[in-house]
């Protein structure tokens, strides 16, 4: 699972060695100054903590889930908070709120519920081709191979696979892979897909990681 805070770092600092322990990804957008960007796809759950929203309130949670937004979201709120602002947030689109000052523990009992919940609809392995991808245990087999890749390539990988047939852009990809992080360098996605590329397609006679010059990269589609 991964899971996009937006939130004050100092709290995901503190709460991240817990949810790193439950084998759950966490990446931190910190305070931007003004309307918090969309999550990206790849994020199956949102802690939105709405004292990064004091002017904004709600509204940028209800244009996510018009937008076709599926991730779940918690929102964070202060624990003097009205049942207005409770009911608020849970009508915008939160699937429930969190009390502050937030505690690990009660952090990942609702992560494993929301998990629990995902496990219930959905097959966590996907297959493209002779690919074999856990997207929960986040392992990798190719021809019945066990692929070891580090927690960036397997990031790539998982955009690619999500829109397995179709081209991502450079962008997207930099952004899937350093979300909040403006340091990157700018030719990180070649570099990475090159490694990609070596450990899935190297002494294999059809590959499967694909580019469209001046475009991006694919992973290609069943039946081509």
């Amino acid at each position: 699972m991964r899971v996009l805070f937006h939130t004050n770092p100092a709290l995901a600092q503190t709460l991240r060695p817990a949810l790193e322990g439950d084998g759950i990804i966490v990446d931190v957008v910190g305070p931007t100054g003004g309307e918090p960007r969309a999550p990206a796809p790849h994020y199956q759950a949102v802690l939105l903590d709405s004292s990064l929203l004091p002017d904004l309130g709600y509204a940028c949670l209800l244009r996510w889930r018009r937008a076709g937004l599926r991730a779940h979201v918690l929102a964070l709120l202060p624990r003097e908070s009205t049942s207005a602002e409770r009911v608020e947030c849970l009508d915008a689109g939160a699937d429930a709120y969190l009390l502050s000052p937030l505690a690990a523990p009660e952090l990942q009992a609702h992560l494993r519920v929301l998990r629990r919940r995902e496990g219930s609809v959905a097959n966590p392995v996907r297959h493209v081709h002779d690919l074999e991808i856990n997207m929960e245990g986040r392992t990798v087999k190719r021809g019945g191979r066990p692929i070891r890749l580090t927690p960036r390539e397997f990031d790539l990988l998982e955009v690619l696979a999500c829109h397995q047939g179709r081209v991502v852009s450079r962008s997207t990809i930099r952004a899937h892979l350093y979300e909040g992080d403006d340091d990157a360098g700018s030719n990180v996605v070649d570099v990475y897909v090159r490694y990609l590329r070596n450990k899935i397609d190297k002494g294999f006679s059809k590959p499967l990681i694909l580019t469209r010059w001046g475009q991006g990269y694919l992973l290609r589609a069943e039946g081509a």
